[in-house]
């Protein structure tokens, strides 16, 4: 197939990556020309340009650009595209992205790939970024069968795992396992930060270990990202914020009476359960 990626980032520039090494012709988009000549310099496309023309003969439009400029770039590309060209992203957030982008295009599929690293730009394109990553799919009621089968098709060429559920179903399910843990970090190092001694603070730092690069890692991330998520997910993430604390709270609470039986029970329960997120 043509293949038209709107952001060649991290994840823009791995799809292009992959869906060229399995045959598909890309085209990149972008509005920065150096970004376009490293993309095809890296192979990730076959051809780039900051001219919006690049994507006319696309059969599939892939938008990666960030979440605050879906729409924006929506209205400003879709006389560029074919008309029957199948239209998805890839944003982490779908409820408010597929309510603005479904009467904008016809065969509009909400996607977001499951998958990232901390690092952004077309350097940071990973080959095999995606393989055995969840790929979701939030389709409405109104959503062209014939474009889902296809984005499906693409997904999982890409060795994904491919789901389906409404958007809303998909916004709460990742205020608890994605977004929530950006803020849990970020805490975690705004915590770190805030230790009165210098010299505790420095030794602090020195120690760090692999039980702090896993758990700050999310919260050291991508600022933008993050914004996006506190914007556009705002009603699920605070849900799980407030149940955070209430779980925080409750250990909290435990620690403060020496409680080890229930501070165990927790662990336990947690040791027990962690794989089925894994």
């Amino acid at each position: 197939m043509r293949i038209g990626i709107v952001g060649l980032g991290l994840i823009g520039g791995s799809l292009g990556f992959d869906w060229r090494d399995r045959g598909h012709r890309l085209l990149g988009y972008s509005r920065r020309p150096a970004t376009c000549e490293r993309a095809i310099a890296r192979g990730v496309v076959d051809h780039a340009s900051p001219n919006p023309a690049v994507l006319t003969e696309a059969e599939v439009i892939v938008l990666a650009t960030p979440l605050g400029v879906l729409e924006t770039t929506v209205r400003e590309l879709r006389d560029y595209w074919h008309p029957e060209a199948i239209v998805t992203d890839v944003g982490s957030v779908k409820q408010p992205i597929v309510a603005a982008l479904d009467p904008l295009w016809p065969r509009f599929v909400g996607g977001h790939p499951m998958a990232g690293t901390a690092e952004n730009g077309i350097e940071a394109a990973l080959r095999g970024l995606f393989q055995n990553r969840p790929y979701v799919l939030t389709p409405t009621d109104q959503t062209d069968p014939a474009a889902i089968a296809v984005v499906a098709q693409l997904a999982q060429e890409l060795g994904s795992v491919v789901l389906h559920c409404d958007p809303a179903s998909h916004d709460r399910a990742v205020a608890t396992i994605s977004h929530l843990p950006v803020f849990i970090s970020a805490s975690l190092i705004q915590t770190c930060l805030q230790e009165p001694d210098p010299a505790v603070q420095t030794l602090a730092a020195t120690l760090a270990s692999s039980g702090f690069c896993d758990t700050s890692r999310v919260g050291g991330g991508n600022p933008e990202l993050g914004v996006m998520m506190a914007r556009y997910n705002q009603a699920a993430l605070l849900e799980q914020i407030d149940r955070y604390q209430i779980q925080l709270e409750r250990l909290k609470t435990a620690i403060a009476a020496a409680d080890e039986p229930a501070i165990a029970a927790i662990l336990q329960q947690n040791q027990e359960m962690r794989p089925r997120y894994l």
